[in-house]
């Protein structure tokens, strides 16, 4: 199952940004193909495959493995009512729904899940029950617009705010620093207790962001700043045991490390946002290109082999990984101009994004041909 949302959410970040090239199509439809579509559900797919791990236990409930797909469904119907307004009577009311209820059923089991597990559950199970929670609270936002219209614009922004840095980023940032030790293949000893510090000032910073967003800016500046504490740490952690792996050219780190690095950039975007006015109306897009698509390729380059053919690792897996992270810190480095360039309103920038995600589509089709047995 996780397997396919990779692929569905790879085609929805190449849509995001292919297909203002081909047809007309606003801004909202193609930020909802990524975010609602594409992404929504492969987070979800990734709790359910992560979960059992952090927390020691069997395989999730079949109730559980259906939370995606009610995702991507509800994604789906967002969609079409960009797309085309009423072809689906109530999709608005029934994509929101639908949203709702697969975040917080997921919250829910991980927290169950972590109650009843054997011994302490891993810190990033904390991460990703408060980003399920943002997810819940960002889409309660948009149920709430036709019931407080003056104030449709905010809860517009909160709802955008704690879906990006809340749902996307939390799930995001901890899983990066519990894979990144996997794919360099050393651990990171101070792992769980920095996830475990960090949470607080991570989750106030995005509440801080999405308020101030929304109503009060100053308050975005310190949401701001507590982000940029587990940021720094984290990048200090990985200069100290990673700066070899992420500043290759080959294998799974330096795509991870673009990932972070992207972030960062987006985050300084933001502090920077109100020196250049509206030149950087592009951040949803800036945070696609350069923060989810190294993001989403890095980890698909690290998890494939491991997805495709579960068990034993063979020479196969180690082949796979080979070819798939062949050059991955180019395709970082063009991902991250890319992006930044797409954030600064610059349309020159999807191509290059648009090129390094070929390379790479192109490069998991070699893989995937791999005879090694």
């Amino acid at each position: 199952m996780f397997v396919t949302f990779i692929l569905v959410a790879l085609l929805a970040l190449a849509a995001t940004l292919a297909l203002p090239l081909f047809v007309e199509i606003g801004p909202a439809a193609r930020a909802h193909f990524t975010f609602a579509f594409g992404v929504m559900p492969l987070i979800l797919a990734a709790f359910d495959y992560f979960v059992p791990v952090l927390t020691r236990s069997g395989a999730s409930p079949g109730m559980v493995r259906a939370l995606p797909w009610l995702a991507l469904a509800s994604g789906g119907l967002a969609l079409i009512q960009f797309v085309a307004p009423g072809a689906v009577p109530m999709a608005p009311e029934a994509a929101a729904l639908g949203a709702l209820t697969a975040a917080g059923a997921s919250a829910g089991w991980m927290y169950v899940r972590g109650a009843r597990a054997v011994g302490p559950p891993h810190p990033c199970l904390d991460w990703y029950i408060a980003a399920a929670l943002c997810l819940a609270v960002g889409t309660a936002a948009i149920t709430a617009m036709p019931l407080w219209p003056e104030e449709y614009a905010a809860l517009k922004r909160l709802h955008l705010h704690l879906n990006t840095l809340g749902f996307v980023g939390l799930a995001a940032i901890s899983t990066l620093q519990v894979l990144m030790p996997t794919v360099a293949g050393r651990p990171d000893a101070s792992v769980a207790d920095r996830l475990h510090r960090d949470l607080v000032p991570a989750v106030a910073g995005v509440a801080l962001i999405a308020a101030g967003a929304a109503w009060l800016a100053p308050l975005a500046w310190v949401g701001l700043a507590l982000w940029l504490l587990p940021m720094m740490r984290l990048i200090a952690a990985w200069w100290q045991l990673y700066r070899a792996d992420i500043f290759a050219w080959h294998g799974p780190a330096p795509a991870l490390a673009g990932a972070l690095a992207g972030m960062l950039i987006l985050l300084a975007a933001g502090l920077l946002a109100p020196l250049f006015g509206s030149a950087m109306i592009n951040s949803a897009f800036g945070f696609i290109a350069a923060f989810l698509l190294p993001l989403v390729t890095g980890a698909a380059g690290a998890l494939l082999p491991v997805l495709l053919r579960p068990g034993v690792q063979t020479p196969w897996h180690a082949g796979f990984r080979e070819t798939a992270g062949r050059y991955a810190g180019a395709r970082a480095l063009l991902f991250l101009l890319g992006g930044t360039a797409v954030a600064l309103g610059r349309d020159e920038g999807i191509m290059l994004s648009l090129l390094a995600l070929v390379l790479f589509v192109a490069q998991i089709s070699r893989a995937l041909r791999i005879d090694v047995k």
